[in-house]
C-alpha cells in the first residue's frame, strides 16, 4: 500500500505559514474600519497639496506627484497587507495598522515642515521627494487595512464575492467622504495642521479601542502608542507654520520692512505676490505694476475717470493706485479667494466702497455677470510663477474680455515665464488671434527677445498709441510687428487644448 503523500521542504513551510481564520468581526465594525482607513488616505492626499504649496508651489506637477505617491502607497499597502493577513494574527495586524498609520499621519506635518525649506527652488523632483517620504508610508500602512479585514471576514467561500464587494464599497465610500470632507469641510474650517492632527488621532484612538475590545493589544503597547501619539501630535500642532493665514487656496504671509514701517509685502505660497504702501497708494514697487500703470494711463484723457475690471486682487495694489491717481474711477476686482480678501482688509489696508467693489469667485464665472461694453480696461493679474489658471489663458476667455470692454478698450495681461518663453509666446499668439493690435512690455534679453520673468501684454481692437508702453526698470515695448514675429508658430490656447503647465518654464 502506497504511503500517504505529504508536502515537504519549501511547500511544507508555505503551507504551515498560513494562519487559521479568526472569528469574523461584526459587519458594522468591519465596514467602519475599511471606511476609516480609506477615508484617511484621501484626507492626507488632499491636505498634502496644501502642506507642500508654501515650499514647492501649486502646480500640475506637484499635484501629480502627490496623487502618484498616494497611489503607490495604496498599491503597496494592499499587496503587503494581503500577504501579511495570511501569515499573522489578523486582528492584531489590523490594530497595529490603525495605530501605526495614525502615528505616521501625525508625523506628516513635521516631516513636510522639516524638509520643505530645503526643497524651495528644487522644482518637481523636490515635490516628488517630499511626497514619497511624507505620504507613501501612511498611505501604504492604511491601505493594508482593507485586505486584512477581508481576510477576517471570509469564512464562507460561497459568499466571498459578496463579502469582498461589500467591504470594497465601504472603502470607496470612505474615500469619497474623505475627498469631499477635506475640500468642503476641513480646509475651510480649520488649519491644515489641525485637520491632519485630527485624522491621525482618530486612527490611533480607533486602533486602541479595537485592540482593547478584542484583547489584541497589551497594556504596555497601548501606553507606548499613546505616548508616541502625544509626542507626534505635539510636533504637528505646535511647530512653526510658514503661514500667517491659511486661505482656501493659499498659504498667505505678510512680510514687514523695518526701514519702511508703512510697507507690506504679500507672499502666496512661495511667490512674492504684491507690495503695498499703506501711506502712499501711488507707490508701485514691482516693475511690472509700473508697466501696467503706464499702460492704463494711455486710456482716456489724462486724469479722466476710468472703469477698470481687475482679474485677481492679491494685495489690491493697482486698484488702490487707480483710485488715488484718477479720482472718480471705478475698480471692480474679481478674486477667487475670499479669505485672501479678508487678509487684505485686516493687514493690507483694503477698504471696499462703491468705487472699489470685490466679487469673490472664479473669474471665468464672475466675468459673465459683468455687463458688456462696460470697462475701459481689463487687467489680468491672476497668473503666478508656477500656478497658471489655464482657463484664464484661452481664446474663449479672450472673447469674454472683448465682450466686457468698451469699443477700443484695453486688455492688459501679466504673464510670468522664463526662457524659452513658450507660455508667453502662446499667450501672445492667443491674443493676436482675438485682438487686432497686440504689444508686449518686458525687460530685453539676448537675441532681441524678452529676458524672462514678467511680461505684460497689451491687446486692443483699436491701434495702440505710441505711448502705450513703458521704460520702467529697463523695460522696452515690442511693437505689433515684433510681437507677430515673437509669437510666430506658437500655439493658440483654446479651452479644449491649453497645456499651460507644460509650456511654462520656471
Amino acid at each position: 500500500m502506497a504511503a500517504e503523500s505529504r508536502p515537504t521542504g519549501a511547500r511544507a513551510q508555505a503551507a504551515n505559514a498560513i494562519v487559521p481564520l479568526p472569528s469574523a468581526l461584526p459587519p458594522l465594525v468591519a465596514a467602519a474600519l475599511v471606511f476609516l482607513a480609506a477615508g484617511a488616505v484621501l484626507v492626507l492626499e488632499i491636505l498634502a497639496v496644501r502642506l507642500l504649496a508654501p515650499y514647492v508651489g501649486l502646480t500640475l506637477e506637484t499635484t501629480t506627484s502627490i496623487i502618484g505617491a498616494a497611489l503607490a502607497g495604496i498599491a503597496a499597502g494592499a499587496a503587503v497587507g494581503g500577504w501579511l493577513a495570511d501569515r499573522t494574527d489578523t486582528r492584531r495586524l489590523v490594530v497595529g495598522l490603525l495605530i501605526v498609520g495614525g502615528l505616521l499621519a501625525l508625523l506628516t506635518v513635521p516631516l513636510v515642515r522639516w524638509l520643505g525649506p530645503g526643497a524651495r527652488g528644487g522644482g518637481d523632483l523636490a515635490a516628488l521627494g517630499i511626497t514619497l517620504v511624507a505620504l507613501v508610508p501612511p498611505a501604504a500602512v492604511l491601505s493594508a487595512v482593507s485586505p486584512a479585514v477581508a481576510r477576517i471576514q471570509l469564512h464562507d467561500l460561497r459568499a466571498s464575492g459578496t463579502t469582498v464587494g461589500r467591504l470594497s464599497a465601504w472603502a470607496t465610500a470612505g474615500a469619497l467622504v474623505g475627498t469631499f470632507g477635506s475640500g468642503f469641510v476641513l480646509v475651510p474650517l480649520m488649519p491644515v495642521s489641525t485637520a491632519v492632527f485630527a485624522t491621525g488621532a482618530l486612527l490611533v484612538v480607533a486602533g486602541l479601542a479595537l485592540g482593547l475590545r478584542f484583547r489584541a493589544l497589551r497594556p504596555a503597547a497601548a501606553l507606548a502608542a499613546v505616548a508616541a501619539a502625544v509626542a507626534f501630535g505635539t510636533l504637528s500642532v505646535t511647530g512653526d507654520s510658514p503661514c500667517d493665514a491659511e486661505t482656501d487656496y493659499h498659504c498667505a504671509r505678510i512680510a514687514l520692512d523695518g526701514a519702511r514701517p508703512s510697507t507690506r509685502e504679500l507672499l502666496l505660497d512661495d511667490v512674492r505676490h504684491s507690495f503695498v504702501d499703506l501711506d502712499d497708494p501711488t507707490h508701485l514697487e514691482f516693475p511690472y505694476t509700473q508697466w501696467i500703470a503706464d499702460a492704463i494711463d494711455t486710456s482716456g484723457r489724462d486724469g479722466d475717470p476710468l472703469d477698470v475690471v481687475f482679474i485677481g486682487g492679491g494685495g489690491f495694489t493697482l486698484p488702490r493706485w487707480l483710485l488715488a491717481t484718477r479720482p472718480g474711477s471705478r475698480a471692480h476686482v474679481l478674486e477667487v479667494d475670499g479669505d485672501l480678501v479678508e487678509v487684505a482688509r485686516e493687514r493690507l489696508g483694503l477698504r471696499t466702497s462703491p468705487s472699489l467693489r470685490v466679487t469673490v469667485g472664479d473669474a471665468r464665472i464672475s466675468l459673465l455677470d459683468v455687463p458688456g461694453r462696460s470697462a475701459d480696461v481689463v487687467v489680468g493679474d491672476a497668473f503666478g510663477t508656477l500656478a497658471v489658471p489655464w482657463h484664464l489663458a484661452t481664446a474663449e476667455w479672450a472673447d469674454e474680455i472683448r465682450r466686457v470692454l468698451k469699443p477700443g478698450g484695453l486688455y492688459v495681461l501679466n504673464v510670468i515665464d522664463q526662457r524659452p518663453l513658450e507660455l508667453l509666446r502662446a499667450e501672445a499668439a492667443t491674443l493676436r488671434d482675438r485682438f487686432a493690435h497686440v504689444r508686449l512690455i518686458a525687460v530685453p534679453g539676448r537675441g532681441g527677445d524678452p529676458a524672462g520673468g514678467n511680461g505684460v501684454l497689451l491687446a486692443s481692437d483699436r491701434p495702440l498709441p505710441p505711448a502705450a508702453g513703458s521704460t520702467a526698470d529697463g523695460a522696452r515695448t515690442w511693437d505689433e510687428r515684433e510681437v507677430a514675429r515673437f509669437a510666430a508658430g506658437a500655439q493658440v490656447l483654446r479651452d479644449d487644448d491649453a497645456p499651460v503647465d507644460q509650456l511654462l518654464t520656471s
